[in-house]
């Protein structure tokens, strides 16, 4: 079978693939990741919120998130996103927001529901006696989770995030319905180009195991090493 594989069209498609795909994944997965964190966090702190109105939309959020699909997710904020943006400016039209923005909202909302539920766990493993310590100093709930609860939360959930941020990299594939040129959409129009579909998307498939093992074993590596210093 692997006799009539056509590597040449590997070699002669890899710079974009890579220039224009590649570079459009890892671009989307840390704007997501970074924001999916700072949001999480928030949605974290809301859920543990002694304010059971806040703590019950928190939890509402994040359990709604994780019963939906991803693909319709991305879906429906691909044409929704446009209508809320023209709402908030007070436009008669849609605007157009991009699927490069879209898909960026989309993701760091998504994901924000899964960072969540480790910061949480992270923030409910720092012992209470510190927060205790920490208010009998003076410090208020602000500075205390500011200076002591987050920076312990997450050195300890480091690993576990980088984890997260494997399946997000892997999710980010599914832009590819939408037309966007990430890694998986470039390798298809490749694919369709030269009619090499079986060459193009064995190659895709190469490339994230490799990226995903290494990243993988970084995270057993950093695993280790926080265990370590804790």
């Amino acid at each position: 079978m692997f006799a009539q594989f056509d590597f040449d069209v590997i070699a002669r498609s890899w710079v974009y693939l890579f220039q224009v795909g590649m570079t459009f994944t890892l671009e989307l997965t840390v704007l997501a990741m970074l924001g999916g964190v700072a949001l999480g966090t928030l949605l974290a702190l809301g859920r543990m919120s002694r304010r059971r109105p806040l703590a019950l939309a928190a939890a509402g959020y994040v359990n709604l998130v994780r019963a939906v699909p991803l693909v319709l997710v991305i879906f429906w904020f691909y044409f929704l996103v446009p209508y809320v943006a023209a709402w908030l400016i007070g436009a008669d039209e849609p605007i157009k927001v991009g699927t490069f923005w879209s898909a960026l909202i989309t993701f760091t909302l998504f994901q924000a529901a899964y960072y969540c539920e480790i910061m949480r766990g992270g923030i409910q493993a720092i012992p209470r006696g510190q927060v205790l310590a920490a208010q009998a100093l003076g410090l208020g709930y602000g500075r205390t989770m500011w200076h002591i609860v987050l920076p312990q939360a997450f050195r300890n959930m480091l690993p576990v995030l980088l984890t997260q941020t494997i399946v997000l990299f892997q999710d980010v594939s599914l832009v590819y319905v939408l037309s966007v040129p990430d890694f998986v959409g470039a390798a298809s129009k490749v694919a369709q180009r030269d009619g090499r579909l079986v060459e193009m998307y064995t190659f895709v498939a190469v490339v994230y195991f490799v990226l995903c093992c290494l990243l993988s074993w970084a995270a057993r590596r950093l695993q280790r090493r926080v265990a370590i210093i804790r």
